[in-house]
This record gives structure tokens, C-alpha cells and sequence, in this order.
């Protein structure tokens, strides 16, 4: 019911003011934009317009702002003006809008006769118009169906403050009467950006290619013409949001680049103007690195007591340095790295993807892409005694698998050793790397297996 009316609507003859007639001849408002996007889904719009006012009580209107903004967050800047009163009209002309504002009006209905092409036009009061068009027309009420005969509603004018496009009206004190420049700031959510990567991994070179992606997603109900656009690496507060990063960042980086800085953040100006269209996505690339050093590793983490009832998959790991020497030297914005390998036939195919944060330059990452066919571990708890009042004795084995034709080395780690807990007998000597972790790099040959085994003395 309700599609029918906005399909007859679209076809109206629904008289136009003279200011929104002239909003559609002169088409995008804006003035000279430009945009700092910011990783939490915030901007700032700086929207530089001439004005043109006269001494004293002056009131302006801003279309084709964005129709998600702060109204709380605008200034107005120019030569001896000052802002007075500021209102945002956010409800936006569409067939609904326009049918629900005339509830309680007269409209025209103007029916064609299928057959003979003849236009028969009666005046209609709406009564309602709730999930369907109610009308009084004469003394009969009549709901408005979708019949396939065809009809369209003729509306005598706009509805006061229904604007075609998001429009902010500034009242200003001005000094003087003339042309000025003004500079209107805001912010606004729904507009952000995000970084991608793509890495086509090479084993047998130990290396990688990787490109970097900036990924712009505009969802304000506005288009940004032309903008001058910068991008702010980092997380300002106010932002909020939840984030989930599994890639695993082994040693903050300490080098530093000639990145333009903004306070702790990194600033990423595109090169060229660009228009930020509303309901799209839009890629510019940002990082091109060739043969970056790079390797293929398997890692496994248990529990503390953690027994496995069947061999457990490890996870592939592609290790990489983001330094300037002997790495990609850049720091890389948070976002996603799809990682891809070239098959026996050259093609490149997608191995697996992970999230990282915002990463200095100089830091060793372990980017994990995915299980481990072929590479696996179990583990059992062999025996655990107790040694004294407060004193455990547990040891436990770890059967390394490995049905790959080449040998592999496979980090196993143990967790969750809390507490004062001390290492006895182990096969393979471990390195403690914090105080409830510790790790074994395990060699295990091709189509082999190895047995790793530990016992630990603890309080529990």
C-alpha cells in the first residue's frame, strides 16, 4: 500500500518553493571542503562559503550538510559576523514525508481512465496515513490501493521545515552588508576510513609483497564534492567503539619516520582531491612494498593441565618486521591484512586474514592466517603428584606431528603458570618469556614426530 503511494507520488505535479526549486538548479551547495577523517568513524567538515549578508539580523542556510551532524559541534567563522540562533532541519522530502505532513489537508487526486487515456481530477482530504492512504473524498472514504489503475497525488505546496536536502539555518549578527568569507566547521559520525592490506606471500624466496588500502565508507546521507581529505591514523577519544585484534605485535617497534604528525597521531593526506559519495566505498591506495623479509611459522599455546584427547591443528603464523631495514619501514595503520600464495600454477590464492592495531615502526609481528593442516600437537598430562603441603609436582608431554615433506620448527608454548613455578627435567630447553609463559622452539623433521616433555613444580 504504502509502495503504491510513493510510486504515484514520484510522478506528481507537487508545487515547488522557490527555494528548493533553486537548490535543484544550482545542485551541490557545498563550498571548498575538507575533510579529516578519523579511524573511530568521526570527521571534521570545514565547508569554506561566500556569504552574502546585510548589517544586523542576517539568517543563513546551509544545505547539503551532512545528515548525521553534531549540531552542537558548529562554529561559523567570518569577518564581523557572530552566530545568534542555529537550527538543523533533518526531516528530508520523500513520498512518505510529503504524504504524512498533509494528514488533515485537501490534495487533488488526478485518475487516468485506462482505456481511454481521459484524466478525471477530484479534490481528497487525507484522513490518515498509517501503513496505508485513507481519504475523504466527498462523502465517501476511500483507501488509496494498489489497484494498477493509475493515479497520482498533486500536493498545493511543501510542508514548512521538509527540506530535500539536510539543511543547517544560521542566524548572524554582521557588522557590515556585503560578500564575505565563512568557514563552517562540524563533526559528524558515519563517515571513517579503515586500512586494508593485501600480502602475496612467497616461501621459497622468504618474502612478501604488500599493498595498503585505505578504505573510505560514507554513510552520512551527504556527498562530499571534491574534498580535500586527511586521514588520521589513531584513536581520539569520543570514538568509542569495540575492537577485537588477534594479531599479535611480538615487540613494539621504537624508529620513527617523516610522517606528518598530528599530536600522537599520523596524518595520511591524499594526494589529490576526491569526491566522497554518500552510500559508497571507496579505495586509495597508501603502502606498496616489494620483497619485504617474511617466513612461514607454526605455532601451538596450551593451557595450564591442558590434555587433548586428539592431536590439536597448530596455527600458521607469517612472521614479518615493520623496520626500516630489513622490514617494510612504515608504521601501518589498524586494519586487516588478507594474506594470498601463488599455487603450483602460479595463480595467487587467499590463505587466510588477521586484524592488527596501529603499529609502530621497527615492531615484530606474528600475523596468525590460520590452522595448520598437516602440523599438530597433543597433549597429555602424564602424572602430577604432590611434593609437600603446598607443593605439586606435574608433568607433561607434547607429541609434535609433522606430515609435511619438509622439516618445519614449531613454537610450542606453554601458559597460565602462575605463581612461583619452577621448571624441572625438560627434553628441549624452554625460554621463559613472561612470568606464566614459557616457550619451546621444536624442530620436528619431515613426515615426523617429535616428543616434548616437562615436568613443573607448583603451589597448585
Amino acid at each position: 500500500m504504502r509502495a503504491l503511494a510513493m510510486i504515484c507520488l514520484a510522478a506528481s505535479g507537487a508545487a515547488v518553493s522557490p527555494a528548493a526549486a533553486q537548490d535543484a538548479v544550482l545542485g551541490n551547495a557545498q563550498g571548498d571542503v575538507a575533510v579529516t577523517i578519523y579511524n573511530n568513524g568521526q570527521s571534521l567538515v570545514q565547508d569554506d562559503r561566500q556569504l552574502s549578508v546585510t548589517r544586523g539580523r542576517n539568517r543563513i542556510e546551509f544545505p547539503d550538510v551532512s545528515a548525521r551532524i553534531r549540531p552542537e559541534t558548529v562554529t561559523l567563522s567570518g569577518p564581523g559576523i557572530g552566530i545568534v540562533e542555529q537550527n538543523f532541519d533533518f526531516d528530508l522530502l520523500t513520498p512518505d514525508k510529503l504524504m504524512d505532513k498533509a494528514v488533515g489537508q485537501q490534495i487533488t487526486l488526478i485518475r487516468t481512465n485506462p482505456a481511454t487515456g481521459v484524466e478525471r481530477s477530484e479534490r481528497a482530504k487525507v484522513l490518515a496515513a498509517n501503513g496505508g492512504i485513507v481519504l475523504q473524498v466527498g462523502e465517501r472514504i476511500e483507501v488509496l490501493r494498489d489497484d494498477g489503475l493509475p493515479v497520482r497525488a498533486v500536493f498545493d505546496r511543501l510542508p514548512p521545515n521538509l527540506r530535500a536536502r539536510p539543511t543547517l539555518s544560521v542566524t548572524v549578527d554582521a557588522a557590515n552588508a556585503g560578500t564575505i568569507p565563512a568557514r563552517l566547521s562540524y563533526l559528524t559520525p558515519n563517515l571513517g576510513w579503515t586500512a586494508d592490506y593485501v600480502a602475496l606471500f612467497d616461501a621459497a624466496k622468504g618474502a612478501m609483497d604488500i599493498q595498503g588500502w585505505v578504505t573510505l565508507t560514507n554513510s552520512t546521507g551527504t556527498t562530499f564534492n571534491n574534498a580535500r581529505t586527511l586521514l588520521v591514523a589513531g584513536n581520539p577519544g569520543g570514538g568509542g567503539g569495540f575492537r577485537q585484534l588477534t594479531g599479535t605485535m611480538d615487540s613494539a617497534g621504537t624508529e620513527s619516520s617523516n610522517r606528518e604528525r598530528l599530536g600522537d597521531y599520523y596524518l595520511y593526506p591524499l594526494a589529490e582531491r576526491t569526491t566522497i559519495a554518500n552510500a559508497q566505498q571507496k579505495q586509495v591506495s597508501f603502502l606498496d612494498v616489494k620483497g619485504a623479509p617474511a617466513r612461514s611459522t607454526y605455532e601451538f599455546v596450551n593451557r595450564w593441565m591442558g590434555s587433548s584427547t586428539d592431536p590439536v591443528s597448530t596455527a600458521s603464523v607469517l612472521r614479518f618486521s615493520t623496520s626500516r631495514q630489513g622490514g617494510l619501514g612504515d608504521q601501518l595503520p589498524a586494519g586487516t591484512i588478507r594474506v594470498y600464495m601463488r599455487d603450483a600454477r602460479g595463480d595467487p590464492q587467499f590463505i587466510g586474514e588477521n586484524r592488527i592495531d596501529h603499529t609502530p615502526m621497527g615492531s615484530a609481528m606474528s600475523l596468525r592466517t590460520g590452522d595448520a593442516f598437516d602440523v599438530k600437537v597433543q597433549t597429555t598430562v602424564v602424572s602430577r603428584t604432590r611434593k609437600s603441603d603446598s607443593r605439586w609436582i606435574t608433568k607433561m608431554k607434547y607429541v609434535v606431528t609433522n606430515a609435511r615433506p619438509e622439516a618445519v620448527t614449531v613454537l610450542v608454548a606453554q601458559d597460565g603458570l602462575y605463581g612461583d613455578v619452577r621448571i624441572g627435567d625438560e627434553s628441549l630447553k624452554s625460554e621463559r618469556v613472561s612470568a606464566d609463559r614459557v616457550e619451546w622452539q621444536v624442530p620436528v623433521p619431515a613426515n615426523g614426530k617429535v616428543e616434548l616433555t616437562a615436568s613443573f613444580d607448583t603451589r597448585f
